[in-house]
C-alpha cells in the first residue's frame, strides 16, 4: 500500500492531547506513526492532522472528513465517538453507521483507512462503569462491520495494558506520552511498519489526583462545558491543515 501521504481526523485521542510540547503544542499517536512511516520509507512523506479536539462524530465526518478528502491522501486514520458516548443520551448504533459511512466514502475515494478506536480510560475515571459499557457495545458494533477491504483496524479498545494508569495524563481521560506512544505502535505494527523509537527520554511520572482537587481541576469544568454547550475545542484550527513534509529521525 502507498503510505507516503497520511491525513489525520479525529478528536482530542487524535489530536494528541496529552503529549504535551515544551512550546504549548502537543504531539500524540498520528503524529508518532507519520514519523514512523517517514522513518520507514525510502521516499519523502506527508502529513496533515485536522483533529480537534472536543468535536462530537458528526462534524468530524462531515467537515473534518471533506476537508481531508480534497488532499487526496494515500492514506487516513479516522477515529471518533469517544466524546459522543459521554453524552447523557446517544444512539450506539447511529454512531457505528456514522463510522461506516466516513470509512465507505474514503475507502471508495481511492483512500486506504486506518480505523482507529480509541483507548479504554474507564477504569479510572467517575461513571467508569457507564461508559465502559457504551465503549463495549461500540467496539462490538464496529467488530461486526468489519474486516472490510483496504481498512485496517486498529482495536486499542481491547488493549488491555493501555487501560492501566500509567498510560493516562493528570485529567485520566486522555492519554500521556507513554500512552500515545503505544497506540502509534499499535497502529504502524497493524499497518506492517516497522516500529522505530517513538519515545521521549525523560518524560516525568504522572502524579494522579485521588481528591477534591481532581473535580475542581478537571471533572466540573468539565461538566460545565457540557451544561453551557461549549467545547474545549471551541474557535480552534487543525494543528497541521495542509500536507507537510515529514522530518525524518531523530523521533525524540
Amino acid at each position: 500500500m502507498n503510505l507516503t501521504s497520511y491525513v489525520a481526523i479525529g478528536d482530542s485521542f487524535t489530536e494528541g492531547v496529552g503529549d504535551d510540547l515544551p512550546d504549548g503544542g502537543v504531539r500524540g499517536w498520528a503524529d508518532l506513526v507519520a514519523l514512523g512511516l517517514a522513518a520507514a520509507s525510502t521516499e519523502p512523506v506527508t502529513y496533515a492532522n485536522l483533529a480537534i479536539r472536543g468535536r462530537l462524530l458528526a462534524p468530524i465526518v462531515s467537515g473534518q472528513l471533506t476537508a481531508a478528502l480534497a488532499l487526496t491522501p494515500a492514506l487516513m486514520s479516522i477515529n471518533g465517538g469517544g466524546n459522543d458516548i459521554l453524552r447523557p443520551r446517544v444512539s450506539i448504533t447511529a454512531i457505528a453507521n456514522q463510522l461506516e459511512a466516513a470509512v465507505d466514502r474514503a475507502v471508495a475515494s481511492g483512500v486506504h483507512v486506518i480505523l482507529v478506536s480509541g483507548a479504554d480510560p474507564t477504569r479510572h475515571i467517575p461513571l467508569g462503569s457507564f461508559v465502559r459499557a457504551r465503549g463495549d457495545q461500540l467496539a462490538a458494533s464496529v467488530r461486526d462491520r468489519l474486516p472490510k477491504e483496504h481498512v485496517t483496524f486498529v482495536d486499542n479498545w481491547a488493549d488491555t495494558e493501555l487501560g492501566q494508569l500509567p498510560y493516562w495524563s493528570r485529567d485520566k481521560l486522555h492519554l500521556n506520552p507513554v500512552g500515545h506512544a503505544r497506540v502509534a505502535g499499535n497502529v504502524l505494527a497493524a499497518l506492517g511498519v516497522p516500529i522505530a523509537d517513538v519515545s521521549r527520554s525523560g518524560i516525568p511520572a504522572e502524579a494522579h489526583e485521588r481528591t477534591a482537587a481532581y473535580w475542581r481541576r478537571y471533572v466540573l469544568p468539565w461538566i460545565g462545558r457540557r451544561l453551557t454547550g461549549r467545547s474545549s475545542g471551541d474557535n480552534r484550527d487543525p494543528k497541521i491543515a495542509t500536507l507537510q513534509p515529514v522530518k525524518r529521525p531523530p523521533l525524540h
